[in-house]
């Protein structure tokens, strides 16, 4: 495999980023893959991305192989700042290299720098290597449980 490069992302990558949520959204069932949206919303995070928000790509060359996003929240638990990571994805062919444990650390370096506490992240309940690469990179599971609605 060829060196990866870890570096903000910008609107020039959602191509990129598109197709690796497609690969995302392949494995965690409770999202359906909608490349229009997910555009709308990679161009939305990236347009103005300051010291509340973060993505970062990871390179293989001149191919997007990895992201990560965060963005920022106020703790009234912890009466700090937090922030929380989506978009973990790192693609099929580069799983298993580090590629996903550099950008959670480049994302954990933004967070320090930023003045954040902790983060927090959801995942997949079923995608059990998902879950032992976060154990191993030293995440907890905790009894909360996400819900939503759509509106």
């Amino acid at each position: 495999m060829k060196q990866i490069i870890i570096k903000k992302g910008t609107l020039k990558d959602i191509d990129g980023l598109v197709s690796l949520l497609k690969q995302l959204f392949s494995i965690e069932k409770a999202f359906t893959f909608n490349p229009q949206a997910h555009k709308r919303g990679l161009h939305l995070f990236l347009k103005d991305c300051d010291s509340h928000r973060v993505l970062y790509t990871a390179w293989a060359g001149q191919r997007i192989v990895g992201m990560v996003s965060a963005q920022t929240r106020i703790s009234t638990a912890s009466g700090t700042m937090a922030a929380v990571i989506e978009d973990l994805v790192v693609d099929s062919t580069c799983r298993g290299r580090g590629v996903g444990s550099r950008l959670l650390e480049s994302v954990e370096q933004w967070a320090k720098t930023s003045g954040i506490c902790h983060l927090s992240l959801l995942a997949d309940m079923e995608n059990h290597p998902a879950l032992k690469f976060y154990t191993v990179n030293g995440w907890e599971q905790t009894q909360m449980r996400m819900l939503k609605k759509v509106l």
